[in-house]
């Protein structure tokens, strides 16, 4: 990836917003890029936080292990995306992990070099808090969907944040542009593989989505999964 690539990713990527060309040009030249081939990791829950990546193709899906040996998904990720820059900025170990769903590559940088460049360009600095306090809205939402909401509205809640994040206009709607397993959507939504595969049938047979196991899904009518989900 050269150089004008790299910034015009970093361009649409929050933590750098604000920057002038110059701080672009700084903080694509402090990067360096790393491959991973599909169902490859990034890393691992657990290790040292040593690099943040920004995601520059492909997509890639946070694991996350629980205490007594459960996987949980706790979300999807693709292009421009950022991946572990929190545990960076928290100086704590990493809480997930990122797991390769095709081939992708990623620009990193070691947490010394992003902190030199936070200190270059406090824009960086400022968008960092309002990327953490992102994230933690996030999951605040996810937990109350799961406190509050019956099984139906967490899914059509969850296919919405999925086509928002990383959804792309097609002909008959609105495609999730990555492989995502009944098994995925469970884990996302706190319920079973059964519950989800009885659901998306029945949306598929009504002409909601279209989820043919061997592509990817696609909302063909998200104003229903808007209605589904509570948020009408």
């Amino acid at each position: 990836m050269d150089t004008s690539s790299r910034i015009e990713l970093l361009r649409a990527v929050p933590l750098f917003g604000g920057l002038e060309r110059a701080g672009l040009e700084a903080v694509a030249d402090a990067a360096r890029e790393q491959t991973a081939a599909k169902g490859e990791t990034l890393f691992e829950q657990g290790d040292e936080a040593t690099h943040g990546h920004v995601l520059g193709w492909g997509h890639v899906r946070l694991d996350q292990v629980t205490a007594d040996g459960q996987n949980i998904v706790l979300r999807h990720m693709g292009p421009g995306d950022m991946i572990g820059f929190v545990a960076v900025l928290r100086r704590m170990p990493f809480p997930a992990t990122p797991v390769a769903l095709e081939d992708s590559q990623t620009l990193s940088w070691s947490a010394p070099r992003f902190g030199e460049l936070m200190a270059t360009y406090p824009a960086i600095a400022r968008n960092a808090i309002d990327v953490v306090g992102g994230r933690i809205e996030e999951l605040q939402q996810r937990l109350q969907e799961v406190a509050t909401q019956r099984v139906e509205q967490r899914i059509a809640a969850t296919l919405l944040r999925l086509a928002n994040q990383t959804g792309r206009r097609v002909e008959d709607g609105i495609e999730i542009p990555f492989p995502l397993s009944r098994q995925d959507l469970a884990e996302m939504t706190a319920t079973t593989l059964h519950t989800v595969s009885r659901t998306l049938s029945a949306w598929d047979h009504d002409g909601i989505v279209e989820s043919r196991r061997s592509s990817h899904l696609v909302i063909r009518q998200p104003h229903r999964l808007v209605q589904i989900a509570g948020q009408a």
